[in-house]
C-alpha cells in the first residue's frame, strides 16, 4: 500500500512541474509513472481487471472439482430431461421449476456427445420421466442409448405410477434397470410424504410393476428416501419379498433453492432426519443383502446430474449451480464445473454390474 501511495504522490509532483519543462522531461515522467504501475502490479499481484469480471471469473470457476486439470470420466450420467411430475413429495430436491424439454433430436445428440466422452451408463430421471408425452419421448431415448449407442446400461428412475405394460412391450427389451421409488409401505405414510395420487394405491402399483420387469426382463430396483415420517418403519418383510436387484436407501438431502430457501418449491427441513436416526434404520434392515446405502456425504457430490438444459448441476455448495450446456461447450468443458467427486463415487459403489445381460437374473 506505501508503494501506491509514493508512486501516486510523486506522479501528481513530477506532473504539476513538468507543465513548464520540455518534452523530454514529459517523456521521462510517462515512463516513471508506468514504472510505478508496472512494480505495483507484479508487487502485490493486484489484477488490472474490472472487479465485475474478476468476481465473474471466482463464480464460474468455483465448481471446478480438480483444479489439477485432471479430467473427469463421465462413466455414469443422470439425465433429468424434465422436472414436471404428477407427485408432489415433499423432500424432491429437483423440482418443476420449468416445463422446459429438449427436442428429441437434440437430446440424442447430447447423449452421443457424452458416449464419445466415455460415458458407459445412463439414467434416465425427472421429475417424472413418464410424464412428458407419455412415456415415448422417454422410450425413443432408451431405444436409441441400447440400440444406436450401444451403452452397456440404461436405467430410469420412477415413481411408476404412469408405466403401463404398452410400454414394456415396445421399449422393456432395451431397458437393463428400472428403479421405483417407495418411501413407505403405509399408504397413509406415502400420503403424508406427497407420494401418491388420488384412490391410486402406490404399494399395490409397485408389486405389479415388479411382475412386469419380471415378465420382459427387466431388473427391479427400489429407491427410498428416509426420513422424518418412516423413519421407524420396518420394511424387511416387504423388500424381501419385492427381492429387488438393489434397494438404494437415501437420506433426506436438503438443497438450497430446490426444497429449501425463499425460491424454493418444497420444504424439506420438516422431512430432515439426523445422522443417528437414519443409521437406526440402516441396523434395523442390515439383513437386507441389496441395501445400498447413502448419507447426505456419500450423496451430494457423487453424481453427476444432466438438467433439461443439458447442463452439469454443482451441488458442493448446498445448491444446484448448472455449467454451460454440453451442446453448446462440450462435454469436456461443461464437466468441469459439475463439482463431481469420483472418489466418493467410486467408494459409494456407484460402478456396479450394472447391465441385465451380466446380472444372470433368474427370470
Amino acid at each position: 500500500m506505501w508503494l501506491l501511495t509514493l508512486t501516486g504522490f510523486a506522479e501528481k509532483l513530477l506532473y504539476a512541474f513538468s507543465l513548464k519543462l520540455t518534452p523530454v522531461w514529459k517523456i521521462l515522467i510517462h515512463l516513471y509513472s508506468s514504472f510505478g504501475t508496472l512494480l505495483w502490479s507484479t508487487g502485490g499481484k493486484r489484477s488490472s481487471q474490472p472487479r465485475e469480471k474478476r468476481e465473474g471469473k471466482r463464480e464460474e470457476t468455483a465448481g471446478v472439482e480438480d483444479a489439477s486439470g485432471v479430467s473427469v470420466n463421465p462413466v455414469s450420467v443422470n439425465y433429468h430431461f424434465t422436472r414436471q411430475c404428477n407427485y408432489k413429495c415433499g423432500f424432491c430436491f429437483h423440482t418443476a421449476k420449468t416445463s422446459f424439454v429438449l427436442p428429441l433430436e437434440e437430446a440424442k445428440r447430447g447423449l452421443r456427445m457424452l458416449k464419445e466422452a466415455g460415458m458407459e451408463k445412463i439414467n434416465f430421471s425427472g421429475g417424472e420421466p413418464f410424464l412428458h408425452d407419455r412415456g415415448e419421448f422417454l422410450g425413443k431415448l432408451v431405444k436409441f442409448c441400447k440400440k444406436e449407442l450401444k451403452l452397456p446400461s440404461v436405467s430410469i428412475v420412477s415413481n411408476g405410477s404412469l408405466i403401463r405394460e404398452k410400454w414394456f412391450k415396445d421399449y422393456g427389451e432395451y431397458l437393463d434397470i428400472l428403479a421405483i421409488s417407495c418411501d413407505s409401505f403405509d399408504e397413509q405414510i406415502n400420503a403424508l410424504i406427497g407420494r401418491g395420487q388420488g384412490k391410486k394405491n402406490h404399494v399395490e402399483n409397485l408389486w405389479k410393476l415388479r411382475r412386469w420387469c419380471a415378465d420382459y426382463r427387466v431388473a427391479f430396483k427400489i429407491n427410498s428416501v428416509i426420513n422424518r415420517f418412516n423413519m421407524e418403519e420396518d420394511m424387511n418383510e416387504q423388500i424381501q419379498s419385492l427381492n429387488p436387484v438393489r434397494w438404494k436407501v437415501f437420506q433426506c438431502l436438503i438443497i438450497e433453492g430446490e426444497n429449501a430457501g425463499e425460491d424454493a418449491l418444497r420444504e424439506a427441513e420438516r422431512f430432515v432426519v439426523s445422522d443417528e436416526d437414519f443409521e437406526k434404520f440402516l441396523d434395523r434392515h442390515k439383513a437386507v443383502s441389496c441395501l445400498v446405502p447413502e448419507s447426505n456425504n456419500k450423496m451430494k457430490d457423487s453424481y453427476l446430474i444432466l438438467d433439461e438444459y443439458m447442463r452439469f448441476l454443482d451441488c458442493t455448495r448446498g445448491r444446484k449451480d448448472p455449467s454451460k450446456s454440453i451442446l453448446d461447450v462440450g462435454v469436456e468443458e461443461a464437466i468441469k464445473f459439475s463439482g463431481f467427486d469420483e472418489k466418493m463415487f467410486l467408494k459409494r459403489g456407484g460402478k456396479y454390474v450394472w447391465s441385465k445381460a451380466d446380472l444372470k437374473l433368474d427370470w
